[in-house]
């Protein structure tokens, strides 16, 4: 065991500095003595803290890229159907009052990071949901005049004014959360002990939407796997480096939603498909019915007063 062990630390004790700096700054310099340059690992605070670390920024990482599958599944179909609009706005708020009160108390980047770009994210979504939300007044969500029609809605002047009023209203609230005048850290305190019943309530639209419709729409499995594994390795970064209740049971919350959204998601799979599948239904519906009708005679609509025109098959 001893020359397992002087073989590996004869490698560790000359690990280049290019490598080595960046690892003592993620796990600082006493546990990276221990773990790595003297190959201690029954070090088990410094395990536990390296572990936190490294699952961190994973999760930073992967907050990075988490929803844009989402993103790009709304623009490419040109529909947000299935995705609450509400559930958009009350999760964004949430990770907005996070960010800020994690940002404004110093707390480690790792600790919070992802929270940075989940906010931007979730700001674009919010904002397609209100671009290519139906005009009043149309039928079926995404499509004009039904959807039979098969014609996107591409967001007028209304949806257009609608996203920026969503600009306005993100950019406001983001200058007060970061200001200590005009948000004292009482009052941003208060806004992050909100944000545990806020982020249980950001979840319900989006549950109860999908058990109405039995479908997740176009909602992206991949998001929603990911931010259930973000929470529940945050319930361990959180414990080990913050250990702040606000946040611990922020995120708890969060995780027990977002396992209700994957199970979901795993019970509506065949029942997730998108406008174009319940399209090429209907479709299939309207060709059945004429091919069913009487070959002697093609009926025209009903007039108003009774008439039914008929055209003779010689």
């Amino acid at each position: 065991m001893s020359a397992l062990h002087s073989a590996v630390t004869s490698i560790t004790q000359n690990i280049p500095s290019f490598l080595r700096q960046p690892a003592e700054a993620l796990i600082g310099e006493q546990c990276y003595d221990i773990l790595v340059y003297n190959f201690d690992i029954t070090h088990v605070e410094c395990l536990k803290y390296a572990l936190s670390k490294g699952l961190g920024l994973g999760i930073v990482v992967g907050g990075g890229i988490v929803k844009i599958p989402q993103i790009l599944k709304i623009v490419g179909s040109g529909s947000a159907r299935g995705l609450s609009l509400s559930a958009y706005i009350l999760e964004t708020a949430s990770y907005a009052i996070n960010l800020a009160y994690a940002s404004r108390n110093r707390f480690p980047f790792s600790t919070y990071g992802e929270n940075f770009f989940l906010t931007i994210q979730n700001v674009i979504i919010t904002l397609l949901i209100l671009f290519f939300s139906s005009p009043r007044g149309a039928v079926g969500g995404g499509s004009l005049g039904g959807p039979l029609s098969g014609k996107k809605v591409s967001g007028g002047n209304g949806n257009l004014g609608k996203v920026i009023t969503g600009l306005v209203i993100t950019v406001v609230s983001g200058v007060v959360l970061w200001s200590e005048n005009l948000c004292p850290p009482g009052m941003l305190a208060l806004l992050q002990a909100a944000t545990l019943p806020l982020s249980l309530i950001s979840k319900a639209p989006q549950i109860l939407s999908n058990h109405k419709h039995k479908s997740t729409g176009n909602l992206s499995a991949f998001a929603v796997f990911n931010a259930l594994l973000g929470c529940l390795a945050r319930l361990f970064t959180t414990k080990q480096e913050v250990d702040d209740p606000l946040i611990f049971w922020g995120f708890a919350g969060a995780a027990i939603l977002n396992a209700v959204l994957a199970l979901q998601m795993i019970v509506y799979w065949k029942n997730a498909g998108g406008e174009g599948d319940l399209l090429r239904r209907h479709s299939a519906e309207e060709r059945g019915s004429v091919s069913l009708a009487s070959p002697e005679k093609v009926y025209a609509s009903d007039t108003g007063v009774g008439k039914r025109w008929a055209r003779k098959v010689d």
